[in-house]
């Protein structure tokens, strides 16, 4: 394990939390544009070293050999999926100098500084609040990139602005984005709904008016469309208990004969168990 002072910047890969106010480190660290970040040690403070149990040390300049303080970076992006921190925000190249101390997949280094950013799928941005809040990335004076599948593309450009290959990515990637959420948004026949204080129903047919569903496997109900919606917190389709209900176990309706016939049927009786049409208009 070398430690040099650094007087030349080394370059290794980092992941940052990115939220409206900004880079902060996964520890909580903000990370200020134009500003280097310090690494600090709190062992001598805290009395205990983080991750260790040896006796406390004195205070030193950070990162120290024997301790775990420093700026922490991996020596290649590899490295940085194989911890499983790429998973927890956005990573990118971070320039480390000063005094470093290097292990065998990355450093701990006194002073660190954002090079470049690359942007994961999950967090391109695509509404208005998310583009504002690109900003502060921008203010970092680096290159920024989208994370593509095959390859990187070039978001932003430090000195120049958005590049247009990364700008025609996000337009693609957004159009797709709302498409996905435009069909998640459409009832179609398999999916389920929630009737509440009822259970769980899967739809067997749809139209803009009403909807037909089968609830415990053996109860038809028809429901309007417009009372069934999209709840956004749990993510699936609900609708209110269904306040009227009447007997339909003989004769079969036309429009619910498709929708029925795979009910399973009574062994004692020809006929559908507890076949019931209701109605909420």
């Amino acid at each position: 394990m070398n430690t040099p002072d650094y007087i030349s910047p080394i370059v290794g890969y980092r992941v940052w939390q990115w939220d409206a106010a900004g880079l902060r480190s996964l520890n909580g660290e903000p990370c200020l544009p134009g500003r280097p970040l310090a690494a600090g040690c709190g062992a001598a403070a805290h009395g205990t070293i983080v991750g260790r149990s040896e006796a406390v040390h004195d205070a030193h300049e950070p990162p120290y050999s024997d301790c775990t303080c420093g700026v922490y970076a991996t020596k290649n992006v590899e490295h940085l999926r194989q911890s499983g921190y790429e998973q927890y925000g956005i990573h990118g190249e971070v320039y480390l100098w000063g005094t470093v101390v290097e292990h065998e997949r990355g450093w701990r280094a006194q002073f660190a500084y954002p090079k470049s950013l690359f942007l994961p799928p999950n967090a391109i941005p695509f509404t208005l609040t998310e583009i504002v809040r690109l900003k502060t990335l921008i203010a970092f004076g680096v290159d920024i990139f989208i994370v593509g599948d095959h390859e990187s593309i070039r978001f932003w450009k430090n000195g120049s602005g958005f590049d247009a290959a990364g700008l025609n990515h996000l337009i693609k990637t957004r159009k797709q984005y709302y498409d996905r959420r435009q069909w998640e948004r459409t009832l179609k026949k398999g999916d389920r709904v929630a009737v509440l204080g009822r259970g769980i129903a899967v739809i067997q047919q749809t139209d803009d008016k009403e909807v037909l569903v089968v609830l415990w496997n053996r109860l038809v109900l028809k429901i309007a469309r417009k009372d069934i919606v999209l709840n956004q917190q749990n993510m699936r389709w609900e609708c209110e208990a269904l306040s009227e209900e009447y007997s339909c176990a003989s004769p079969c309706m036309p429009e619910f004969l498709d929708a029925t016939s795979k009910i399973p049927r009574c062994e004692k009786r020809e006929m559908l168990c507890g076949f019931v049409l209701a109605s909420s208009w």
